[in-house]
């Protein structure tokens, strides 16, 4: 790997990393639509914008072709929890509760580490153990202190802990372009539906001050599929490691957007909250690190325990 092409991974995963980190911003942006209309022009523009691209490169056949069987369900599941995800994402932002969201995305390492556990039957090191008991303390503390368990962030990093499970465990393995394809195919059907549903109710905002508004909500195809497209190009180039520890910066970014601009109050419990969970990752991160050095292998086979993540 010559120091060039890996310059340009770490660049392409900054800013992946770096552009889901500031979502909040967009989605805030996005008023007065709702968490469902978002979600349904996110689809909607995407799936457009995927098909375009397959179109220009010949790959649109191919794609349709390998659509089936183990695959097709592997991708189906996995659409739908994403879905989840990206629902609950845009009601956290709408409703003022960003930073449950970046928790979530903290806490997704540890629950990607647990799900390995749980489902896989996959042993964990001494490191990973105490990460992932100290994040189950970080839980139960806000849980408490919270009056209420943290729904938002659980959701969360839960979906999107299975989403990357489901992808693994029914080789659903296409390049990213054709994997977020093929998932707005599956979503299609729930999205037109949840459009008509809206403009025969007539709570469609598609047209309020346009055109910047409807122009903002086609762009949601761009927006969602860019950072993606970078983050395969990162994870083509560079250590899975580096894209482990690079990945942080989308949740931190969240925090900081979600307390600096868009206002939000955090009480101290939760702080406290956040820093159990840093604790966590923090050992997490070391054991991380740690492997990849002794192991020494290719790119596909550091860090097993963090994973990186496509958050939003």
């Amino acid at each position: 790997m010559t120091p060039s092409r890996d310059g340009r991974g770490v660049l392409a995963a900054w800013l992946a990393y770096g552009i889901w980190g500031l979502f909040p911003l967009y989605f805030h942006a996005l008023r007065p639509s709702g968490a469902v209309e978002i979600l349904a022009h996110r689809i909607v523009w995407t799936f457009v914008l995927c098909v375009v691209v397959l179109l220009l490169r010949h790959e649109l056949v191919a794609l349709a072709r390998r659509l089936r069987g183990r695959l097709a369900l592997g991708v189906g599941i996995a659409a739908y929890l994403i879905g989840i995800n990206w629902f609950v994402y845009v009601y956290a932002v709408g409703t003022g509760r960003t930073s449950e969201a970046a928790l979530g995305y903290f806490l997704n390492p540890i629950v990607t580490v647990a799900l390995g556990v749980l489902v896989l039957g996959e042993r964990l090191r001494v490191l990973q153990w105490i990460a992932v008991g100290v994040g189950a303390v970080a839980a139960l503390y806000l849980t408490l202190a919270g009056g209420g368990l943290p729904w938002i962030s659980l959701v969360l990093a839960l979906s999107f802990g299975g989403y990357g499970l489901t992808k693994k465990r029914l080789g659903a393995s296409l390049p990213a372009l054709h994997s977020l394809s093929a998932e707005t195919v599956f979503l299609m059907p729930a999205a037109l539906g949840l459009l008509w549903w809206l403009t025969a109710a007539g709570d469609s905002t598609f047209t309020v001050d346009a055109p910047w508004h409807p122009l903002l909500l086609v762009a949601a195809g761009a927006i969602t599929a860019v950072p993606l497209l970078l983050f395969a190009e990162a994870a083509r180039r560079i250590p899975l490691v580096t894209i482990g520890l690079i990945q942080f910066i989308t949740p931190v970014l969240q925090l900081v957007v979600s307390v600096t601009v868009l206002g939000e109050h955090l009480e101290p419990a939760r702080w406290v909250g956040f820093a159990i969970v840093w604790v966590a990752l923090a050992f997490l991160t070391v054991d991380s690190v740690a492997s990849a050095r002794r192991r020494r292998r290719p790119a596909d086979d550091e860090c097993e325990s963090l994973e990186p993540v496509e958050p939003v």
